[in-house]
């Protein structure tokens, strides 16, 4: 039975777990690092804190605390001004109705154009994508985006005029399309034997094994048009029983400040709102929505974020 020399027993003993062989400096230095990490987590997470604290104070309290957390006289003011009319609700609708159907439809042309784009067998396949990093470089413009949607398509005071005009981004149509040559072909070839059309293939095969993707992207759409204000804004301008949440919380804003404003059906109590506190609501009322919708998809944006990561 052959010994084992004395250097290779030392050099196993040091490449041991770092819980049971770890140095002075190198727990200092884990130390330091979760020190380091609480201390941004507190400073990302502290802000938000504080607008829900300030929603709920005071114009008196916001104007002479700099900072707190908890409002000395807590007041529901602010909230009751927003929902004292029934456009809110129906803000609340539009939104979540423009969120979907534009979630889906962004997923739709991303996911088939990223499918065909994918396959080298592709006729003029260089061609299209040529157009599409052209397009990541150069756009037509506001006027001309304009004249498009409001005069050539006539899509003025309708919902498709802020669901088509930005239907698919090209930047993550280009990962999807990556993300989509990297599945084994062994697999699409078997199905394709057993009977399988490309769009029995895309469907059986490559939609469930892309689940990170789409929901990281899906996410990243949704959070687009949850936020989305200016294209309802300047394409909805007369159709008011359309506009989204954003712009509805925009103009109670601008009442709020008392420079302008068109919101009928205000409770005359809240005419005159706390200025500061209606701005710290209408944040939290338009953040919280949508990020109860991240926990559901955590698990898959986890994955999904590195597809466009480096591997060796």
């Amino acid at each position: 039975m052959t010994s084992i020399p004395a250097s290779q027993k030392k050099m196993k003993i040091s490449t041991g777990p770092v819980g049971q062989n770890a140095t002075f400096g190198s727990r200092l230095f884990d130390i330091a690092n979760y020190l380091i990490v609480t201390i941004v987590a507190l400073t990302t997470i502290f802000p938000f804190i504080y607008i829900i604290g300030a929603s709920f104070a005071t114009e008196y309290e916001i104007a002479t605390r700099p900072m707190f957390i908890i409002p000395q006289n807590a007041s529901t003011a602010a909230y009751e001004y927003i929902f004292s009319s029934n456009k809110i609700l129906r803000g609340f609708g539009n939104s979540i109705f423009i969120t979907v159907c534009g979630t889906a439809i962004n997923l739709f042309f991303t996911v088939t154009m990223a499918y065909a784009l994918s396959k080298t067998r592709l006729r003029g396949r260089n061609f299209f994508l040529n157009m599409v990093i052209i397009s990541m470089f150069f756009s037509g413009g506001m006027i001309p985006g304009y004249i498009v949607v409001a005069n050539i398509l006539n899509l003025k005071n309708t919902y498709w005029a802020v669901l088509l005009p930005g239907a698919i981004s090209a930047y993550n149509m280009m990962i999807v399309k990556n993300f989509f040559q990297g599945i084994p072909q062994e697999l699409e070839e078997s199905a394709s034997m057993d009977g399988c059309t490309d769009m029995g293939v895309l469907w059986k095969i490559v939609l469930p094994l892309s689940l990170p993707v789409l929901a990281t992207f899906g996410l990243f759409y949704a959070v687009g048009h949850w936020n989305a204000y200016f294209g309802a804004m300047i394409y909805m301008k007369t159709a008011k029983e359309k506009w989204p949440l954003q712009v509805l919380l925009r103009e109670l804003i601008i009442l709020s400040s008392g420079t302008a404003g068109d919101m009928n059906n205000m409770d005359p109590e809240f005419v005159q709102p706390p200025e500061q506190s209606v701005k710290m609501a209408v944040i939290v009322v338009s953040t919280v929505p949508i990020m109860m919708v991240y926990p559901f998809l955590q698990k898959y944006f986890v994955k999904g974020v590195m597809v466009g990561a480096l591997k060796g």
